[in-house]
């Protein structure tokens, strides 16, 4: 076969495997966080947390439906008073998936759609091992043993369930695990000795099903988790957007406010930016912006965030950093440079500060309004200046006409 026939056949595989697999190409860090919940940002975690209540309630509302109603079954391959215990177990499986479907006011944490699946997870393995007890010693007929099957089928029927919501492979194994202990359990209170020819195959089929639940909850966290960084990242900066930066500091105002700690945020607007974009076009303006956000990300901190509020202006939210502190930051941050403009002159930035406690701002937007008002005493004063709280000044050059 000649070269060209082997690249030719060549060619077809190789847009074959990307074709199945571009969709799912993803970064070691972005494989490391599907593994692990810990590394996932702020906005992540509390959009997964909705996600995972809201199928929550959905999924509670329906079996608080049709777990009673599924009591005909028991009434009819059960004697007295054996289908009524059994009646009394799913009103009560009802009454808590009801509160589980409930629309209480909550904030939409972590721990709370944690807290709520776990609950939900726990009702079908419970009920399973209150049947064993309820039936234990009852002469069974065909109907009744098919029952009493289907019931030991719970525990598989949580882990599948697993797999409508967002979870790392981590938290799939750990929400597995009760499942996998109450069948180990049933097994014991049925009287059967465990046996690896008996039970070794349930437990197979059990590890499966896990398996897909764990992949296609990878594979919802990871679109999902694409989906918001594509919402929330400004896609020219890198920088977050108004949106998710709004929230990020709304979050971290009313955590700054309840701790009592400092907050500032630093409002940089790019000196002469229109000039930029007259003289030397749009693109040489695109590159100018996106020099500043890289260098400003470069000198934040890890726990600051940088958000691109519009147009020219960046906002830096300094968490956990008083006045003091965020004149240091402002302070270092000129003095590493903002990058250089088309014609070879350095970028400058008017800068106005602004700090939680030192403004007794009542809000976030209260903070943004004082460090703005602040950037625009920088820009009347000359340019290439940070005003701070207290009426602090930092001159980094001489006025800019």
């Amino acid at each position: 076969m000649s070269d060209s026939s082997i690249d030719e056949a060549a060619t077809p595989r190789r847009s074959f495997a990307a074709h199945i697999f571009a969709p799912i190409k993803i970064t070691w860090d972005q494989f490391i966080d599907l593994l692990v919940p810990f590394r996932h940002s702020t906005h992540i975690r509390r959009h997964a947390a909705s996600v995972t209540i809201s199928r929550v309630q959905l999924v509670a509302a329906l079996f608080a439906v049709l777990v009673p109603v599924c009591s005909i079954v028991d009434w009819f391959v059960f004697p007295w008073p054996e289908w009524a215990q059994m009646t009394a177990m799913r009103l009560a499986s009802s009454l808590v998936f009801l509160g589980l479907a409930w629309p209480w006011n909550m904030s939409k944490s972590r721990l709370q759609a944690d807290g709520m699946l776990m609950a939900m997870l726990l009702v079908p393995p419970i009920f399973y091992l209150m049947s064993i007890r309820i039936i234990s010693g009852l002469p069974l007929d065909p109907f009744s043993l098919l029952a009493t099957k289907l019931y030991a089928l719970m525990p598989n029927i949580v882990l599948a369930g697993l797999a409508i919501f967002p979870l790392t492979a981590l938290e799939v194994l750990l929400f597995s695990t009760p499942a996998f202990a109450f069948a180990v359990i049933g097994y014991v209170m049925n009287g059967e000795a465990l046996s690896l020819a008996q039970h070794g195959p349930e437990l197979w089929l059990m590890v499966l099903v896990m398996g897909v639940a764990m992949f296609s909850g990878m594979s919802q966290l990871h679109y999902m988790a694409a989906l918001v960084n594509r919402a929330m990242v400004d896609p020219l900066t890198g920088a977050y957007t108004r949106r998710s930066g709004g929230e990020t500091l709304d979050l971290l105002f009313r955590l700054s406010a309840l701790q009592n700690s400092p907050l500032s945020v630093a409002f940089f607007d790019l000196d002469k930016f229109k000039s930029i974009n007259d003289t030397f076009g749009h693109d040489e303006g695109d590159r100018a912006l996106k020099a500043l956000a890289e260098t400003l990300k470069a000198g934040l901190r890890k726990g600051d965030v940088l958000v691109r509020w519009g147009g020219e202006e960046f906002l830096a939210i300094l968490n956990n950093t008083d006045a003091e502190g965020a004149r240091i930051v402002i302070q270092r941050l000129r003095d590493a440079g903002l990058g250089m403009r088309p014609d070879g002159k350095p970028m400058t930035a008017s800068v106005g500060v602004a700090e939680r406690s030192a403004d007794q701002a009542k809000d976030w937007p209260e903070l943004i309004e004082a460090a703005d008002q602040r950037m625009y005493q920088a820009k009347k004063t000359g340019r290439d200046r940070a005003v701070l709280p207290g009426g602090v000044t930092l001159v980094f050059g001489p006025p800019i006409a």
